[in-house]
């Protein structure tokens, strides 16, 4: 998704020959840059956030079928790790269908609010939302710590991190929270884990900051470093797709239309005011953090001129279809939506008609295609792989 706030009328004489970087055009660059993504901080809300332990456990979590009321599905059925933890639908299918297309985990620990809408504030209160959707896990809590009580190894595991488990046939309804809540912190703690790695962009930064030209001309063809430079000056893509992990984490109207036969999406309007009153929220007793630092949470947008607005996605691995409901098939087909800034079926669009020639625009596809990298190759991913081929 490119957004833009202002428009800046296009040239259309480009010159063929790749482009030489004033010093401004390296500081916007270097802020892209994997190699500028700072430290993860720790998530209070989450005691084992960072527990290696945790993240095992997580991992098994994650993967295992048994977490669903048919015995099918599990986190990777629709976030597959091999499609960049998405799935490649329009919209997920698991036991059922949902409303929306699968949104890549991938650097989603850095961001504060999680799903298009951010109808939850933390990884762990998101990773409990589809276990007990109908159309995707489908089961309740009391099934998801039965399972965990009732197998010996994540009874074991879960322990060790936690403390002893509930006894379902008297436990209140604060201490099955507590416990269910605790199942999607140990699952947040292996996706953070899952990381985008360096990509072809990457290595032609460190070629720009090195200023060698050679190394430049190796990595990026002319038409990606003119895509590249359309991307971050004609195209304004960064007022939105900004920093390392290419978003700002914010909520924008694009005026992309509904899915056949869908009725307009409200998105954030109707996300912050879920969020605010989501039981496993920042502000509520199933939170580790003592202090309860919520800032985004005590001062989330509100009202009316969110209507309509989703998250603003990462532009790293990108995966079709494109789009909250999987509408815009090719990246062509999103650069044309975004080149031509239709008015919106509802609320406002915030984008502007960009003006820029076809060949400007498969220029800048061209550059977003170096993007693409290996989503991981932490340990915990080693870990992935080498169980998902026993």
């Amino acid at each position: 998704m490119i957004v833009v706030a202002t428009a800046i009328a296009a040239c259309q004489w480009w010159p063929s020959s790749p482009p030489s970087w004033t010093g401004d055009e390296v500081a916007v660059l270097k802020s892209l840059w994997l190699a500028s993504l700072p430290e993860l901080s720790p998530d209070p809300s989450n005691a084992v956030a960072d527990e290696p332990a945790a993240a095992e456990f997580g991992r098994k979590l994650f993967f295992d079928m048994r977490l669903s009321a048919n015995g099918g599905i599990s986190c990777a059925t629709c976030h597959q790790a091999e499609r960049g933890f998405t799935d490649g639908l329009q919209k997920a299918q698991a036991i059922g269908t949902t409303k929306r297309h699968t949104p890549s985990i991938v650097g989603t620990a850095y961001s504060p609010w999680q799903f298009w809408d951010g109808r939850r504030d933390s990884q762990w209160s998101q990773a409990l939302a589809p276990l007990e959707d109908p159309n995707e896990h489908g089961t309740n809590r009391a099934q998801v710590v039965a399972l965990v009580a009732g197998d010996n190894d994540y009874r074991a595991s879960y322990e060790s991190l936690f403390g002893k488990l509930p006894d379902l046939n008297d436990a209140d309804t604060f201490a099955l929270n507590t416990a269910f809540a605790n199942v999607g912190k140990a699952i947040a703690a292996f996706e953070r884990t899952i990381m985008p790695t360096t990509s072809r962009f990457d290595e032609y930064v460190a070629a720009v900051v090195d200023r060698d030209a050679d190394r430049q001309s190796e990595l990026f063809s002319d038409d990606e470093a003119l895509g590249l430079r359309l991307f971050i000056g004609a195209a304004n893509c960064t007022q939105c797709h900004n920093g390392p992990l290419f978003t700002n984490f914010e909520f924008h109207n694009t005026a992309v239309i509904s899915f056949p036969g869908d009725v307009p999406d409200k998105a954030r309007v109707s996300g912050v005011i879920e969020v605010l009153a989501d039981e496993f929220n920042c502000f509520s007793p199933y939170s580790d953090d003592p202090l309860r630092h919520c800032s985004e949470l005590e001062f989330a947008r509100t009202g009316a001129g969110l209507i309509g607005a989703f998250k603003t996605p990462s532009l790293r691995n990108l995966a079709a279809p494109f789009m909250h409901q999987g509408q815009l098939t090719t990246l062509a087909d999103v650069l044309e939506h975004y080149n031509n800034a239709p008015d919106a079926m509802i609320g406002h669009n915030e984008a502007k008609p960009l003006g820029l020639s076809k060949r400007e625009l498969r220029q800048i596809e061209a550059f977003l295609t170096t993007l693409e990298a290996p989503v991981a190759e932490s340990p915990a991913a080693t870990q992935i792989e080498s169980k998902q081929a026993d």
